[in-house]
């Protein structure tokens, strides 16, 4: 099976601080991954330089061979970012923040109509395609972000905390499309604070922690290693801590 994501020696290096320190894994085509850790362990800035809002200071990162600095354009289409804020104009409705993404990836106006609707309706957003952003609640606001990000049909989806503030029943929900996208092919890269999302959803999991990988393993296993009665929250305390 060939690879979706390849990051090799991944450095990122601020004044005062190195926010990745040499990290180096892989995410094969069609699978369901996790990348755990604290906050300011690194998460957000490996999904940054994934989707080029942040410059690499060193290493390699390619997307189904397609180098993330080289082949920007041909990288980035290959993504669908779903990050942790609501980034768009809560004032604009629905159906036309898909459009003009649409538009982005280069999508014909002709084509966007049916994407839009399609999408909306696997989602369960069609009825309020007319309304403003602003006028959703928090789960709506969340699938507007999926939505958005898929609108393309990218090979690659990055979930970023995708159901931060979002009530159990619409996690559940969220979590079946999830699960279906990845059945359909979809390779998934997910990171979250909600530690059994990751336990319910992925089959491996890499735990990041001061810029480095300190765990990286198939789910199964892990939860073996540490003891069947663990739930993997546990797991990710103690490694940690042992870490710290």
């Amino acid at each position: 099976m060939s690879d979706a994501i390849t990051i090799k020696n991944l450095v990122k290096e601020y004044p005062n601080t190195k926010a990745l320190n040499g990290i180096s894994f892989s995410i094969k085509k069609g699978e369901f991954f996790a990348l755990l850790g604290q906050n300011g362990a690194g998460k957000t800035t490996t999904i940054n330089i994934l989707t080029g809002l942040t410059n690499k200071t060193s290493g390699e990162v390619k997307l189904f061979d397609k180098d993330v600095v080289k082949d920007y354009k041909e990288a980035r289409a290959l993504i669908g970012l779903v990050p942790q804020e609501f980034n768009f104009d809560i004032f604009e409705k629905v159906y036309n923040i898909l459009y003009y993404n649409a538009g982005y990836f280069g999508i014909p106006a002709n084509q966007r109509k049916e994407k839009i609707e399609k999408i909306l309706k696997s989602l369960g957003l069609f009825e309020k395609k007319d309304e403003q952003a602003q006028n959703l609640s928090g789960g709506m606001k969340r699938k507007l972000m999926i939505a958005r990000a898929l609108i393309h049909e990218p090979k690659i989806l990055i979930l970023d905390e995708p159901t931060a503030g979002v009530d159990v029943e619409a996690r559940q929900s969220m979590y079946k499309f999830f699960k279906e996208m990845n059945k359909n092919g979809t390779t998934i890269l997910l990171t979250t604070h909600y530690l059994e999302e990751a336990e319910q959803l992925c089959e491996r999991i890499a735990i990041i922690n001061k810029g480095e990988i300190i765990k990286l393993e198939n789910k199964e296993k892990l939860m073996k290693e540490f003891g069947e009665n663990k739930k993997l929250e546990e797991i990710f305390i103690e490694l940690t801590r042992n870490n710290a």
